[in-house]
């Protein structure tokens, strides 16, 4: 750190406020980059990649690589052969020091990890058929195309320079081989500090509690038009970046379409509320918005106060022995004060559809959409939509909830992408204990039909987007968004508990050993004579416990209340036992991609 910080360089050391508290430095780039030029012709020099002057976000990329370059070069000469250096690069922008760091032969051992390929994104966000003509693409051209192609090389040659090379799924290793054309040396998936989103046993009592907050913004949104029964609405949503086709919100609005003909034609008396989570352009909330959540207030206020009025001279009643008449608690005054309030309820127009004035109302992708199936939330239809285009907020005026607190108080969280290199969104669902819609195309939805044979049961829908065409794939959403309907209050909170189950499987302290196992791999190819160890081993890991202790107190009560017969705790142990396979035991790949044999006794899991 001294020696960048006397040429010039501002380097910061301090702890992560994070748990656990690492050590963390910075890089400040805007400090060096009066050396941008001369950084340039080194990375020419090194590996015949040139920057162009415009990109700039490559500019920066090259900032940071080469002043880290620097600091593991100042680190290793201070350290000397002991101990040795493990450096781990995650996506292209910090590549650059990678490839640096192997031109100029610093002995450390380097990994590379690749959570999406920078080329896929671009081709995905074009709507091509992506995953069946993987092999059929021209790279470079395709690279070249889209101006890319000196990002394109930084990645690809970190890739190639890294001692070993890791992808975060089975499914962007396929997309890795053939566009950075590496085989993956190992399988590192994403996982999620479980801890933090933890609540043991009270998780379903935070479902009810987050649920009804959901309510009583729906009950602002749709004030004069709240003819369905909330007790029997369920609350599905879609949240992540606006990317409409990649995060599958155009399936999702044809699904939803189809999902509302066939509610109507059973004449079911579920309604459902789709929520779109997904950042856009806005200049403010809409007014219409803002008021539906004033009139409600209001007639909060409103009921509060002729409550107490009417108990307070209901009691005075009950003292004297007489039950009173209506017309003798409740006076005109009172009658025209809930006249009032019934009057401001009424409404001439539909709910909106979104939450904010838009910037781009005519050309948005969802609103496009939405007017082409024609849900306008109008009282006919049995899915309501709800576009809220900004993340969430426990400050908002409108929607006072944290994202965390949103997502435990839906019923169904849908995510049916079509390019997600792992999915964090239904696994925060998951450990959450709520139930979610993903893809075979996502990491997520690989990984979770590999490790449990019947998802479904425990609260996870695999829509098959690979294999199928655009329209069946719509269709087993549809039917999959159906059959969640039908479901009882008693089945879902059943389902709920056996999705809760599964976070143990996306627990950091598990998956984190695949980090620990490519990193040691590094050393051993960077230093055979100091590091050795099985090429082909996988990380050694506990066999964890599929039951999660005792299964919650809501799996004998209703929501409501109601007491039912509990269900057989033994058969849903033992329907773990053989439908649930530990990742860290048997998931990930060794070197060269290739799964290994799975301990005897459990092949048939």
């Amino acid at each position: 750190m001294d020696a960048l910080i006397h040429n010039g360089c501002q380097v910061f050391c301090g702890r992560w406020l994070i748990e656990g508290s690492p050590y963390v430095v910075l890089l400040d780039i805007n400090s060096a980059a009066w050396n941008l030029d001369r950084w340039k012709g080194d990375l020419w020099d090194a590996c015949s990649i040139g920057l162009p002057l415009d990109d700039r976000e490559a500019g920066d990329a090259l900032l940071l690589g080469s002043m880290a370059t620097w600091f593991f070069k100042e680190l290793t000469d201070h350290l000397g052969d002991s101990p040795n250096v493990v450096a781990h690069f995650h996506e292209w922008q910090a590549g650059v020091g990678l490839i640096l760091v192997r031109a100029r032969k610093i002995p450390v051992a380097t990994v590379f990890t690749t959570h999406a390929t920078l080329l896929g994104r671009y081709l995905c966000a074009g709507n091509v058929d992506f995953y069946n003509n993987l092999d059929k693409f021209d790279i470079d051209k395709e690279a070249g195309e889209r101006q890319i192609y000196h990002r394109y090389c930084l990645e690809r040659a970190a890739v190639h320079c890294a001692h070993v090379f890791t992808t975060v799924s089975h499914i962007t290793a396929v997309e890795a081989q053939h566009i950075l054309h590496r085989k993956p040396d190992v399988i590192t998936p994403n996982g999620l500090n479980i801890k933090k989103f933890s609540a043991m046993h009270e998780f379903q009592n935070l479902h009810c509690t987050s649920k009804a907050r959901i309510q009583e913004f729906v009950r602002g949104h749709f004030y004069g038009h709240l003819d369905f029964n909330l007790d029997k609405t369920m609350y599905f949503f879609i949240a992540g970046r606006y990317e409409f086709s990649n995060k599958g919100a155009d399936i999702f609005l044809e699904a939803l379409s189809r999902l509302n003909y066939m509610l109507r034609v059973h004449k079911n008396d579920v309604t459902v509320v789709a929520f779109f989570i997904m950042p856009a352009k806005t200049n403010n909330f809409n007014v219409e918005s803002l008021k539906g959540q004033a009139i409600r207030k209001q007639l909060w206020d409103t009921a509060h106060t002729v409550k107490e009025k009417f108990g307070k001279k209901l009691y005075e009643a009950l003292l004297k022995g007489e039950i009173p008449e209506m017309g003798s608690i409740l006076d005109r005054d009172d009658f025209t004060i809930m006249k009032r309030a019934i009057y401001a309820t009424q409404r001439h127009t539909l709910p909106p559809v979104t939450t904010h004035n838009m910037l781009d109302d005519s050309t948005d992708p969802i609103l496009a959409n939405v007017r082409r199936i024609g849900l306008f939330n109008s009282r006919s239809d049995r899915v309501k939509i709800i576009f809220h285009p900004e993340f969430l907020s426990s400050t908002s005026p409108l929607l006072p909830m944290d994202y965390e607190e949103f997502v435990r108080g839906c019923n169904l969280g849908v995510f049916p992408s079509y390019y997600e290199p792992w999915g964090y969104t239904p696994g925060e669902c998951t450990v959450m204990g709520i139930p979610s819609v993903t893809t075979n195309l996502s990491g997520f939805g690989c990984f979770m039909e590999e490790h449990v044979s019947d998802t479904a049961a425990y609260g996870i829908y695999v829509v098959d987007r690979r294999f199928r065409s655009a329209d069946e794939s719509c269709s087993q959403l549809t039917q999959f968004m159906f059959s969640f309907c039908q479901q009882s209050r008693r089945q879902r909170i059943i389902q709920r508990n056996r999705t809760e189950r599964l976070s143990d499987l996306l627990d950091w302290r598990f998956l984190g050993r695949f980090y620990v196992h490519a990193r040691v791999l590094a050393l051993n190819r960077a230093f055979p004579d100091k590091f050795k160890m099985d090429p082909t081993a996988l990380p050694k890991g506990q066999q964890a416990s599929n039951q999660r202790g005792q299964l919650d107190r809501a799996d004998d009560e209703d929501e409501d209340g109601e007491s039912h017969e509990p269900y057989d705790e033994e058969e849903e142990v033992e329907r773990d036992r053989m439908n649930i396979r530990a990742p860290f035991v048997l998931g990930g790949a060794a070197p060269g991609g290739g799964r290994t044999t799975p301990p005897p006794g459990e092949a048939g899991n």
